[in-house]
């Protein structure tokens, strides 16, 4: 297969496990409206999240990750919240969000400094100083405990939406216990 891009391997990250504390912060977070500045925490302690992260907003990962999720409806299915998080700025968020039809909100990071506290930065290659998350996903209980994770070894590279699916079931289920 010829593809328009190269592969590129990551170097092994340092993320939280499952049964680790995910780490807390707070940014901005968009919706089709308007931002305001949210802890994960106040997230979780209404339900659980599932965290995305994934490069800026535009790039082709970013509209296949979300494109993906929006089809698959998770949140009507499971009692979760799902948020994304990257390096793009609210207003490239808002016009993201508009662009892909989407109801999900996303966190601005400009500085990948979340990414850099869960282990995951990606430093862009010839573009000194610059970085971006690699895609990831950590689903997380109430109590902020990583309940699943995946993190790219490769870029670009995407969760096994199924196997994502299949955790947010599980959860479900134990909830229910």
């Amino acid at each position: 297969m010829d593809l328009d891009f190269d592969v590129v391997e990551l170097e092994e990250s340092d993320h939280p496990r499952e049964g680790e504390q995910a780490p807390d912060f707070v940014r901005p977070l968009v919706n089709d409206e308007y931002w305001e500045d949210v802890a994960l925490s106040d997230l979780t302690a209404e339900r659980p999240v599932l965290l995305v992260f994934y490069p800026m907003d535009g790039d082709f990962p970013a509209t296949y990750i979300w494109n993906e999720l929006r089809d698959r409806a998770w949140d009507e299915d499971h009692d979760v919240t799902i948020v994304g998080l990257s390096i793009s700025s609210p207003y490239e968020h808002k016009t993201f969000i508009d662009e892909r039809a989407m109801s999900y909100r996303l966190f601005s990071d400009p500085q990948n400094g979340v990414a850099e506290e869960y282990g995951i930065v990606n430093d862009l290659d010839g573009m000194n100083g610059i970085s971006e998350p690699r895609p990831a996903v950590f689903l997380l209980d109430e109590e902020e405990s990583i309940q699943y994770t995946w993190v790219a070894r490769e870029w670009p590279a995407f969760p096994d939406y199924d196997e994502v699916e299949d955790e947010l079931t599980a959860l479900r289920e134990r909830d229910r216990e």
